[in-house]
Parts: C-alpha cells; sequence; structure tokens
C-alpha cells in the first residue's frame, strides 16, 4: 500500500531495492528520466517452470491429459497479487509516455491464496477439487468431473487423444499433498498492492483478471503437454 516500509525477505528482494534507490539516484542528481515501476507478481504462459503458478498449471494439465498422477505444494495460505504479465508490460509503456518521471506501482489490487489458484486452474480442466486436512497433512481431492468440460479443454478440435488410463483422473484421486521442503525459510504471508495512482494518473486499467490468466496458462501447458 502508499508509503509501505521496504522489509525485503529473500536475496532477490533485497536487490530490488538496490535497484530502486540507484534509479532515484540517478533521476534527482542527473535530472535523468529514470523510473521505478514496483510490479506486483505477473504470470503468464512464459513464466519459468519453478514458479508457483507454473508449477501448479504444468501439473494440472498433466494430470488432465492422465501424464501425472499427483503434485506437491509448500504453503497453500499464502496471498499473492497475481496479474498478467500482458497487462504490465502495457503498463512499463505507458509509464515511459509520462511527461515526468516517476515511481509506480503496478498490481492489481486483489489478493488470493495458493490454494485458490490451485481450485481455478482444476476448474479449467472441468475438476472440482475438494481439499482434506490441515498443515502439512492437507490434501487435495477430487470431488467431481465435468467430462464434456475436460474433454474440450484437452481436446478443443475433436481430435483422437490418447491417454494414461491408470493416471487418468478419477473422482476420489488425491492429486495434490503438501511437501515442507516447499515452505520458505522467511514468509511472506500476504502481498496487494495498490495500483490507485497507475489508474488516476495514467489511466491504467488491467484487461486481464485472474481467470482468464489461469485459462491462458492451462491452455498453453496443455498444448505445451501435447506436443504442440
Amino acid at each position: 500500500m502508499k508509503n509501505s516500509p521496504f522489509y525485503p525477505r529473500s536475496p532477490y528482494g533485497v536487490a530490488k531495492i538496490y535497484g530502486y534507490w540507484i534509479t532515484k539516484n540517478y533521476r534527482e542528481a542527473y535530472d535523468m528520466f529514470a523510473c521505478n515501476g514496483i510490479l506486483f507478481n505477473h504470470e503468464s504462459p512464459r513464466r519459468g517452470e519453478t514458479f508457483v503458478t507454473r508449477k501448479i498449471t504444468r501439473a494440472v494439465a498433466r494430470i488432465a491429459l492422465g501424464q501425472k498422477d499427483k503434485f506437491f505444494l509448500g504453503n497453500l495460505d499464502a496471498k499473492r497479487d497475481w496479474g498478467h504479465a500482458k497487462d504490465y508490460v502495457r503498463m512499463m509503456w505507458m509509464i515511459l509516455q509520462a511527461d515526468k518521471p516517476e515511481d509506480w506501482v503496478i498490481a492489481t489490487g486483489v489478493t488470493t491464496t495458493v490454494r485458490d489458484f490451485v481450485r481455478f486452474a482444476f476448474l479449467e480442466v472441468g475438476i472440482i477439487l475438494r481439499f482434506e486436512g490441515t498443515g502439512v497433512n492437507e490434501v487435495g481431492i477430487i470431488d467431481s468431473i465435468d467430462y464434456e468440460k475436460q474433454q474440450k479443454a484437452i481436446n478443443p478440435n475433436n481430435k483422437q487423444q490418447t491417454t494414461n488410463n491408470e493416471l487418468r483422473p478419477e473422482i476420489g484421486k488425491e492429486v495434490l499433498s503438501i511437501d515442507p521442503t516447499y515452505f520458505r525459510p522467511t514468509e511472506v504471508d500476504l502481498l496487494i498492492g495498490d495500483p490507485k495512482k497507475a489508474k488516476e494518473k495514467l489511466g491504467w486499467v488491467p484487461e486481464h483478471d485472474l481467470a482468464s490468466l489461469v485459462k491462458d496458462m492451462i491452455q498453453s501447458d496443455i498444448r505445451l503437454m501435447q506436443g504442440k
């Protein structure tokens, strides 16, 4: 939020703080058109495989295709402000068109748990997930399957598909478990940005919500897993 103190919780975050202050220093010392964009989590099908959003969408795509039986995550309660990279790159361009150099927050202003991101991902392939247990014993179980929606997701052109019958999604099957090794030593429980300045001064409004972001990533990963 506005005027929130910086308190980086990772080496990556610490490096970002240096970048922020060196940019302000050059702007103020040398009258350069130098801007800071504080970008909250921006995702897309091009996201790295080790980031949690891409890890989820890749796993869900493989489960829907019968290529994988389950996957593992860490803290499902962590909350993030996820936006589509397309919106954020557009805002970067708008920052450079502004009349004067300033610092900006690029975010959606909406926060979502990792657990709900998992739910949204499975919904894209027609699966409703049920969560049982708590803490490290929490698991995600297939509660129901919309087979028509699933077929449209994995086979939009109605072409012949082959699946591993032993791994195909089934009601009652456990597809997600918790692995404590994925918990961060210095976790950030809540991330949410305030894009008010960007909206009021530059007219930036995100064109993608979380549902469209998840759909974009799932569709891309299904094609990837099918070798297309």
